[in-house]
């Protein structure tokens, strides 16, 4: 029988090779119509009394990703139909979709003939899944090669079996760890855990998958023999009795219960643990029927997963312009942010000229890559071969003649109008026709900065985020004159380099730092106002940021606050719509007054101590204003005010003109700062709440905190109407309609 995801070859001992090998993709996912031929090629394997055993492999460089994005786009468009169409019957219906890959699997473990999973690359998800249902795993030893049952990232858990084979295959403190962080396992860990048996040279991995059942491997899960006991020992055990107590308070204190798939585990484990395995497979289905319908598993797949795809691959890249692949790329200004955008750079394979005042200035921006490269070694994450080949690509200098040949050039030098004039002046004059220019500004308005190119058509804002190696995000900003081309090319070179990219209209600071900065604002307010500085930061973190707005402040630098501030008051004067003055006064004392700057000179709100010492609150913030004692504090409203001021300045951006594609507004917010990801983004945190919903919530804040709470005309509109960010903003429409 013919397939068109797959290939079976049966060799002369009677083992059957299937290789998963999907026509037109660069990595295989499960489909739909893969499942389906998965499921008569068990059929096959079990109906040929020539076949003794079966070995599935991949054709590819990689194994599979795990779930398709149609597919899961097609289980929340299901729920919302079932629910609307027929609600009597729609949680049946839900919970028979939910386990469709579940007992799948199921069928292949307990089909009586032995199938071992040769992975030769990259597990995720439900096809590492397929992989512990089969009765052996064996994995190539490249280093290329990641396992890993990550879910949990994008608001679901492992729900095609997971839950129940890993703890089974191994202890249970592991098996959640790896699950409810949706930790990456190299082949070494994954077979010390007991989740593989047997690491090979990638050479030798399907000849070591056949022999194994050559040698006579059981087609029985180890659950399904009689006598089977569980790594560890079971739930009831005094080892147990210590760490499911310690589990939940970890939970608690790592997630806030903010998502409720991580919680999902632990009672997937828990209750499975003590019930036959196929009781086990239906707690594990009617908890992720139960996740998938929840607002937060939604609103994360859709942003942390399909948006964050469609992103990546260009869904904003202008059509009908010809892909523009970069060799060479000159950076102006070496400091930390410069000389990192040149390491990722030349990470990514394109040649950099790395240009500052004086070739000492330069070498020292190098020498930023030279750290990076020498800690990856010591890593282990690269050979010194590739960090050899990484630092040769990197040519410092002390002038702009090296410019003369590249295809794109990015400023990166201080925030000074003054100073960018002349680098852009400097740079156009010896910049190639076709070449385009970009500005690494983070808050300047980039039509401002285009007054002084010559070709402004050419001319762009790439706003890279801190550390540039380790932050995923790249900021577009189009300028009034910025043509399609410049996008493209930007588009391309931010894809080379393996970020994800969104695309915003011009504005003082863009659309994160205008989030950042209400966030950090609103920590000001509440220092101002009295809130102990440590509840401001702890509650901060029970919504889900990452960090507080204070330590946010300190590492963005506090003198860089001053210096936005004093900009926007120098450009917009004092009054409604710029700079609080008491803000300014607080980074006045800060900088000016006490040399207080941030972790950069190791104190700011916080003191930085030497390493290994933790940094801690500075115990002067609580004498600069009189302190309210925390039970006048109301918790619950202070997470109100960080989730609301940041999602309200996101509602205000895109009532400007400034954000156009909700996807972008949501993936910027998370990528850029961290915002609470279990919301899905900043537009998704309104839309899951309702627009009704939200405008009632600021119009409460504003008559107690004042106009920062005021709800554009574009917000109220939709909470009459009823609609939502990606109903009235939605970015597919017109794909649809070509």
């Amino acid at each position: 029988m013919a397939y068109k995801n797959f290939t079976i070859e049966t060799d002369a001992d009677g083992i059957a090779l299937v290789t998963w090998d999907m026509p037109g993709k660069s990595m295989n996912v499960v489909t739909e119509e893969v499942m389906d031929e998965i499921d008569a090629i068990v059929d096959q394997v079990v109906g040929d009394s020539a076949i003794k055993g079966a070995v599935i492999t991949s054709g590819k460089n990689s194994f599979s990703g795990g779930a398709d994005l149609s597919m899961i786009k097609s289980i929340f468009t299901l729920a919302e139909e079932e629910k609307a169409r027929d609600p009597e019957n729609a949680m049946q219906r839900i919970f028979d979709v939910a386990g469709r890959m579940t007992w799948l699997w199921r069928k292949l473990e307990t089909c009586g003939k032995p199938w071992v999973s040769a992975i030769n690359g990259t597990c995720m998800g439900g096809a590492f899944e397929l992989s512990l249902a089969c009765h052996a795993r064996v994995v190539s030893n490249a280093k290329s090669v990641k396992l890993a049952l990550p879910e949990v990232k994008v608001g679901v858990f492992p729900g095609a079996g997971g839950t129940q084979r890993v703890p089974r295959l191994t202890n249970a403190q592991d098996a959640l760890q790896m699950m409810t962080t949706g930790q990456t396992l190299t082949p070494a860990r994954a077979k010390a855990m007991g989740l593989v048996h047997q690491v090979v040279e990638p050479a030798e991995l399907v000849p070591a998958a056949k022999q194994m059942i050559k040698d006579g491997l059981k087609p029985i899960a180890p659950w399904d023999e009689k006598g089977f006991k569980l790594p560890g020992g079971g739930i009831w055990t005094p080892q147990s009795a210590q760490l499911w107590p310690a589990a939940a308070g970890i939970m608690r204190r790592e997630t806030h219960g903010n998502y409720p798939a991580a919680l999902a585990i632990l009672k997937c484990v828990y209750e499975g643990l003590q019930l036959p395995f196929d009781a086990g497979l239906r707690v594990e289905q009617r908890y992720f029927t139960e996740i998938l319908q929840t607002t937060e598993a939604f609103s994360m797949i859709r942003s942390l997963f399909i948006s964050m795809q469609e992103l990546g691959k260009g869904a904003r890249r202008p059509a009908g312009i010809e892909k523009t692949v970069l060799k060479k790329v000159g950076i102006v200004g070496a400091g930390f942010m410069g000389a990192s955008i040149g390491y990722v750079s030349a990470a990514a394979g394109i040649e950099v000229v790395l240009v500052d005042r004086d070739i000492e200035a330069a070498n020292k921006g190098k020498g930023v890559s030279e750290k990076l490269v020498a800690d990856a070694i010591g890593k282990g994450r690269m050979t010194k071969d590739d960090g050899d080949k990484l630092l040769a690509r990197i040519t410092p200098a002390a002038d702009y003649e090296g410019l003369r040949d590249v295809g794109l050039v990015i400023e990166a030098v201080f925030e000074d109008r003054a100073v960018k004039k002349a680098v852009i002046e400097a740079v156009e004059a010896v910049l190639p026709p076709d070449a385009i220019l970009a500005s690494n500004t983070s808050t300047l308005p980039i039509s401002g900065l285009a007054t002084y190119a010559k070709r402004p058509k050419q001319f762009i804002g790439v706003h890279f985020f801190s550390p540039v190696d380790k932050m995923m995000l790249t900021e577009m900003i189009l300028g009034e004159e910025t043509g399609d081309k410049a996008l493209a090319a930007a588009l391309d070179f931010v894809a080379a380099i393996r970020k994800t990219p969104i695309v915003v209209n011009d504005t003082r600071g863009f659309y994160v730092n205008r989030c950042v900065f209400r966030y950090i604002n609103e920590g000001y307010d509440m220092l101002i106002d009295g809130v102990p500085a440590a509840m401001i930061e702890n509650v901060a973190k029970m919504i889900g940021m990452p960090v507080g707005p204070l330590s946010l402040n300190d590492e963005i630098a506090i003198d860089l606050s001053q210096k936005i501030m004093k900009a926007q008051l120098a450009d917009l004067g004092p009054g409604p719509g710029s700079v609080d003055p008491r803000h300014m006064e607080l980074n006045d004392r800060m900088v000016d007054g006490l040399d207080r700057r941030g972790r950069k000179n190791g104190k700011g709100f916080y003191d930085y101590p030497p390493k290994p010492a933790k940094k801690s609150l500075w115990p002067g913030l609580k004498d600069f204003y009189p302190q309210k004692k925390a039970d006048d504090v109301d918790i619950e409203e202070m997470k109100q005010r960080f989730l609301v001021t940041i999602a309200l300045e996101a509602a205000r951006t895109v009532d400007e003109g400034i954000v156009i594609d909700p996807r972008e507004a949501d993936v910027g917010s998370i990528l850029g700062f961290g915002f609470a990801p279990y919301t899905g983004g900043t537009l998704s945190y309104i839309d899951g709440m309702g627009a009704a919903t939200f405008v009632a919530l600021c119009d409460r804040l504003a008559a107690k905190f004042g106009e920062r709470f005021a709800v554009p005309p574009l917000l109220r509109e939709m909470a009459e109407k009823g609609e939502t960010f990606y109903g009235r903003f939605d970015p597919y429409a017109k794909k649809a309609a070509a």
